[in-house]
């Protein structure tokens, strides 16, 4: 099933969880698309089967507590950020719900985690106004960026190239290979002081990055040149959680009322607004990269399918659209 305008317009709530007793922190797929990790200021890592559409296991960090989470490349493992204690980041086998490993050196929250897509890399940034760079196998920082202003930060598809957002005004482009060199681009942005940047992410198929901001607009620039393509308006969100959809063309975003707003990327205009029955402010939203659904929460998780006569006929959860 090809991801359309009207395939997106046709997308409804399908299930609503309530696992968490406060709001998810963050929310994601699995690289195969079948299941989904989430984090809560309930202290808990949840679990759940797409395939199923139920969730699978609920896991407790009621020491550090849990703040952002990605899945790490090995089976059952994911890397964690805490939000009590300290500021390490973990690597968690989600298998036996231990901690494989400890990321020791970020001083204040950590705002940002990205996992390289092609091998056991991770960068993270922080309120210390560091990018730190790391190895999964050793828990020594690999590489550490001092910046002018708090960062976030994103690996693009192919792994070889990062950017970083510092101080809501401009994006740096490192090479992974070259980074102690510094940057080999940057974009200067016109700054708003309305709103603060909350995050950076990359198109799959590298060409754009969308710049997620706490007031009432998301930016999207291309990703060589650093020219501004299209300013997305017309919602509020707090959060202002942001995504692209798996082929790059659309962007997606959460706002406070419980709504999802869809423009298309390349045009620049708004082809959907679809209720989320949420019963606060959405706190994340993500694409699934395999398969026709997506989710989003605030302290409900909360599943979408497409509901159009073609989808009824090619697809189903846990079966890939073709």
């Amino acid at each position: 099933m090809k991801l359309t305008e009207e395939a997106l317009r046709s997308f409804r709530v399908a299930r609503i969880f309530k696992e968490n007793s406060e709001k998810i922190n963050c929310l994601d797929f699995s690289p195969n698309g079948k299941a989904i990790i989430s984090s809560s200021d309930d202290d808990s890592i949840v679990m759940y089967d797409c395939g199923e559409g139920q969730p699978k296991r609920t896991l407790y960090s009621k020491k550090y507590g849990v703040d952002l989470v990605r899945y790490a490349h090995a089976v059952d493992t994911a890397v964690c950020s805490s939000n009590k204690i300290d500021d390490t980041i973990r690597y968690l086998s989600l298998h036996y719900n231990k901690y494989i490993r400890y990321f020791p050196g970020h001083e204040k929250r950590v705002v940002a985690l990205s996992m390289s897509p092609v091998d056991e890399t991770f960068i993270s940034a922080s309120l210390d106004k560091t990018i730190r760079l790391w190895d999964l196998r050793v828990p020594n920082c690999q590489g550490l960026m001092y910046l002018q202003g708090t960062p976030f930060c994103a690996f693009d598809p192919e792994g070889i190239i990062f950017a970083a957002g510092v101080n809501s005004e401009v994006v740096k482009l490192y090479d992974i290979r070259a980074f102690d060199k510094g940057p080999f681009s940057n974009f200067q942005m016109q700054q708003d002081k309305t709103s603060e940047w909350t995050g950076l992410k990359y198109s799959n198929d590298g060409k754009r990055i969308l710049i997620a901001t706490n007031g009432s607009y998301i930016h999207l620039i291309d990703s060589f040149t650093g020219v501004p393509m299209h300013s997305f308006k017309g919602f509020n969100n707090s959060n202002n959680i942001a995504c692209f959809t798996p082929d790059s063309e659309f962007v997606m975003a959460g706002s406070d009322d419980g709504k999802i707003h869809v423009w298309n990327g390349g045009k620049g205009i708004k082809v959907a607004v679809l209720n989320g029955k949420h019963t606060g402010p959405i706190t994340c939203l993500q694409f699934n990269p395999k398969f026709m659904t997506f989710a989003s929460t605030c302290s409900d998780m909360v599943f979408w399918l497409p509901t159009t006569e073609e989808s009824k006929d090619c697809w189903r959860p846990g079966v890939p659209a073709s």
